[in-house]
């Protein structure tokens, strides 16, 4: 079946105020001459207001990288689904490597986080993918089902329908380093069909599977071109509008 294409912004801890109004309004603007694409930008907590505001009845739609996976109480420093929703996020990224690796997140609070993210009426970007070592030791399938397992652990067919996944080989984020087409492929494929196993085919036919991993304008086409990967989790590249519009663009092909 054909899957619209999805072209997701992360922006990571970058911007300041100004500089993400800006680069959300060339969004909006270069987004207006393309259908056929959804697209998302994700800011840092504190602009998710401006950035609100800017995208705000334009085909963009607005995500947080990152909840809590509780309403509301004592969680100093954390944010809360309901507030994502209350500023206007759609979607929210759960799971994303670094917060795997850099802060030690398992994959049962990561399943916490996407029930959590999907009963307060969010869609959610739920990252997997393998580190260079397990890629080198063949455990890439192994290391892709556990994380895929748990992390949907308890998500029904009806359920998957708010959902994404994103596969980023942990080695090729932010290292210029990409996956290959057909490396991409094979992942996207095994993704696929594990989530079959776990929701049923039909509903795992209808998921967009995002590939996230230096995606730049020159590897766009080349990776979003192959049948089973449906769009594109952008770290660097999303906060230089022209580069993140011409993998927007890419998508269309």
């Amino acid at each position: 079946m054909s899957r619209q294409k999805f072209i997701a912004g992360n922006w990571k801890m970058f911007t300041n105020a100004a500089s993400a109004e800006q680069l959300a309004a060339a969004v909006v603007k270069g987004v207006a001459k393309v259908d056929r694409v959804a697209v998302a930008v994700c800011p840092p907590f504190p602009y998710l207001e401006r950035v609100a505001q800017v995208v705000k009845g334009a085909a963009v739609a607005l995500g947080a990288q990152n909840l809590y996976p509780e309403k509301e109480g004592a969680f100093t420093g954390e944010v809360s689904p309901t507030m994502l929703v209350d500023v206007g996020c759609k979607h929210v990224i759960v799971g994303h490597s670094e917060r795997r690796h850099k802060l030690a997140e398992s994959n049962a609070f990561i399943n916490k986080k996407v029930h959590a993210a999907l009963a307060a009426g969010l869609h959610v970007i739920l990252c997997v993918g393998e580190t260079l070592a397990e890629r080198e030791a063949n455990a890439t399938d192994r290391l892709l089902d556990e994380q895929t397992t748990q992390g949907l652990a308890e998500i029904t067919a009806e359920m998957l329908a708010r959902v994404v996944l994103a596969y980023e080989p942990v080695w090729a984020i932010g290292t210029g380093r990409n996956a290959t087409p057909e490396q991409a492929q094979q992942a996207h494929a095994f993704l696929r069909r594990r989530v079959g196993e776990l929701c049923g085919a039909a509903a795992a036919e209808k998921l967009q599977i995002q590939y996230g991993g230096s995606v730049k304008p020159d590897n766009a086409a080349s990776l979003l071109h192959q049948p089973d990967v449906d769009g594109a989790l952008v770290g660097g590249a999303s906060l230089k509008a022209d580069d993140f519009l011409a993998i927007v663009r890419a998508g269309i092909g």
